[in-house]
């Protein structure tokens, strides 16, 4: 039997900002996912965005953590090498029933601690964005939403945790979790494995009903919503240079429109509650809803200029809430449940706000003066200097060979993708890394050069590359 003083189930951005976190103390951790890459689930299909917390509920969990949040990623963007801006949002109001909800959500904002959110008449908020409804009749800004790279900020922490000694264990699924008086006491996975520990932590995400389950812990249980995006060509000729955001509901945020941190413009998301967790299914209605929707803010937005569109899963909680629980009777079991549209801003306080609570209920930690917070970057080379391209390609020549056109990546970028620490094994592993296959094109030209080059570097059969998980091999042998 293995052994290891910490578990955490699951490798989304909770799981991967737990084992960083996790990495700053003398201990032994192993993270165990169900994927082939590390992003999870729901990390892998989001609106990109940082939020402030100004609209939670006050005195949550959720709100508290949210809010706690937003001012650390300036340090963590910078240490792990992430794209990241503050460019704002704005709330605007187009009817007077919309316009007498902003006293409200600005108090809440003040309930909130988000005391930054400010006022703006319909002209001011015309100013800052010419392409709105011109009977905006006034709204919110909120000057510290922002956006970030949603794929690179979880491969940047779970690499850091990686080269800090963290362990990870994918395409494994958990099975089970056996206890022993009162005490969790190993975990067993589909591998055959069974694992020793003496604190487990569920980060499951979508699937953390099924893993509390596993120790009777399964009170509650957790249905999918599902958004779906439109994202638009760089090139589209309506742009919003600031988060465009709706007046929400209870069940929603809205469908938004914003830019994207590489420079395309994101539209959506819906909200479609639903039974199936593996439902990832875009459908016609739903993107219709989308561009009614987001053209009555913004009625120029171009939806003719999509490139792609996507679908993610929130995990909804039945009852709903950000629960994070330990338990009198079950020593050593950590559940998180309930992380929705926030978990990736939040991912970054809860993993602290968890570690505190298991340093209160028995964990011995020591803290490392060794442990090294910086993540060394692949390069990207499209935002280089001529200057800094020639001497990228004069230390390796492979930087001089541009594989995808679109979004200016060169082979390089991808074979640093393949071999740095948790390293790129499919196409769309790949494409999280360095955005080949991105672009206007969607991979139509590069697409062959990476499966080429994934073969090369990794010494497997092309028929052996997938594009993500197994069953989606992407070649089927040679026909000629």
């Amino acid at each position: 039997m293995k052994k290891t003083d910490v578990v955490i189930i699951g490798a989304g951005a909770v799981g991967s900002a737990l084992a960083r976190e996790l990495s700053k103390y003398r201990l032994d951790v192993t993270v165990i996912d169900k994927n082939e890459d590390v992003g999870g689930d729901i990390s892998k299909s989001n609106s990109a965005i940082i939020h402030t917390g100004y609209d939670a509920s006050p005195g949550t969990l959720e709100s508290q953590l949210v809010v706690a949040a937003n001012p650390m990623y300036d340090r963590i963007t910078k240490d792990l090498d992430v794209p990241f801006a503050r460019i704002g949002a704005i709330l605007p109001a187009f009817n007077d029933e919309q316009f007498e909800k902003l006293p409200v959500l600005k108090h809440k904002a003040m309930m909130n601690r988000v005391y930054d959110v400010e006022y703006k008449t319909g002209e001011e908020l015309l100013k800052m964005e010419p392409e709105l409804n011109p009977c905006v009749k006034g709204g919110l800004y909120i000057p510290r939403e922002s956006i970030i790279d949603p794929f690179l900020l979880v491969i940047g922490m779970a690499e850091n945790a990686a080269d800090n000694g963290v362990h990870f264990m994918l395409s494994t699924k958990v099975t089970d979790i056996t206890v022993e008086n009162g005490s969790v006491r190993s975990v067993k996975t589909d591998k055959g494995d069974e694992i020793r520990a003496g604190f487990v932590i569920n980060a499951a995400g979508l699937y953390c009903d099924e893993v509390a389950s596993y120790v009777g812990k399964g009170d509650y249980y957790v249905t999918p919503r599902k958004g779906q995006f439109y994202i638009l060509d760089k090139n589209t000729s309506c742009r919003v240079s600031t988060i465009v955001l709706p007046i929400p509901t209870k069940i929603t945020k809205g469908k938004l429109m914003c830019p994207t941190i590489h420079g395309n413009m994101l539209v959506g998301p819906t909200a479609e509650d639903l039974l199936d967790k593996t439902d990832k299914r875009t459908t016609a209605d739903g993107l219709a809803s989308i561009a009614a929707d987001v053209s009555k803010m913004v009625p120029g937005v171009m939806i003719r200029d999509t490139i792609t569109q996507y679908c993610g899963l929130r995990a909804q909680r039945n009852p709903e809430g950000l629960n994070i629980d330990m338990y009198d009777d079950l020593a050593g079991y950590v559940n998180i449940s309930g992380v929705r549209s926030t978990g990736l801003t939040g991912s970054v306080a809860i993993a602290k706000y968890v570690v505190d609570l298991m340093l209160q209920n028995g964990l011995k930690a020591e803290f490392r003066t060794d442990f090294n917070p910086i993540r060394r970057g692949t390069p990207r080379f499209d935002e280089l200097t001529d200057e800094e391209r020639r001497e990228l390609i004069r230390k390796d020549p492979r930087y001089g060979n541009i594989v995808c056109r679109c979004e200016t990546v060169t082979e390089g970028q991808i074979c640093d993708a393949i071999h740095r620490t948790l390293g790129a094994r499919t196409v769309d592993a790949v494409k999280r890394r360095v955005r080949a296959g991105m672009g206007r094109c969607q991979g139509g030209f590069c697409g062959p050069k990476v499966i080429e080059i994934l073969s090369r570097e990794l010494g497997i059969p092309v028929e052996e590359i997938r594009k993500n998980e197994p069953g989606s091999e992407m070649t089927v042998g040679n026909i000629r």
